[in-house]
């Protein structure tokens, strides 16, 4: 039977450790998944290679210089995340999953972050945020460090908008190098109860990026002193 993701069902599966994905991108059917294993990265300490550490110090990629916007275009991220790619030949992102996740979007719970250079969207990730939960569901990049470096500013809005889940889902290679951990379903879903009911606004509008990136980096700094 074909799953209808509705918003509401999309975020009572959430909130119990479940997400829906498709066996490929021409898959009609979506499936949920739960696994005893969760993902996680740290929000108040991500692991940030030195190299990329250096790139959103300096708001450059390969010299040229970078912005990152909050959701100004959304639906473009999902469907470059749902592309093939060479280092990406089969994707879970159908598209019953792109319309529901704009939907979510269109609702408040789903969220975009985005690295532009010369007015191009070249890297980006989504996903969703319920209460002090966000939810990491993919990312793209046309450029190298595209997509770490809207991970980076990813977890230091999440940081300052005080967050206290960042869900990966899963562990791979790509997020060893940030410092990826896993944790049972038992004991994530006893931090996921009451991160829910955290007020937390993602996309608030106070600080610029560039100081929000200052305002994490030294707070990691002192944090590191400190230990």
């Amino acid at each position: 039977m074909q799953i209808i993701l509705t918003p509401e069902i999309l975020l009572s599966a959430y909130s119990q450790g479940l997400f829906p994905m498709a066996e490929r991108a021409t898959s009609p059917y979506v499936h949920w998944f739960c696994p005893e294993m969760r993902g996680q990265l740290s929000i108040n300490n991500m692991h940030i290679p030195r190299s990329l550490k250096k790139s959103v110090r300096q708001m450059k990629i390969k010299g040229n210089p970078y912005d990152i916007r909050i959701n100004s275009n959304f639906e473009n991220v999902i469907r470059a995340c749902a592309k093939e790619t060479n280092s990406r030949t089969e994707t879970w992102i159908n598209p019953q999953i792109i319309d529901a996740y704009c939907n979510l979007h269109k609702l408040g719970y789903a969220h975009s972050v985005e690295t532009w250079q010369n007015n191009k969207l070249i890297g980006g990730l989504y996903g969703v945020a319920i209460g002090g939960a966000f939810f990491g569901e993919s990312m793209f990049s046309l450029k190298t460090n595209a997509s770490k470096v809207a991970l980076v500013h990813l977890v230091a809005r999440l940081h300052y908008a005080g967050y206290e889940i960042l869900d990966t889902q899963f562990t791979n290679e790509h997020l060893k190098q940030f410092g990826v951990y896993e944790v049972s379903y038992q004991d994530y879903m006893k931090l996921l109860e009451p991160a829910l009911l955290k007020p937390c606004i993602f996309d608030f509008k106070d600080i610029i990026e560039r100081d929000l990136i200052v305002k994490y980096l030294s707070y990691q700094s002192y944090s590191s002193d400190k230990s």
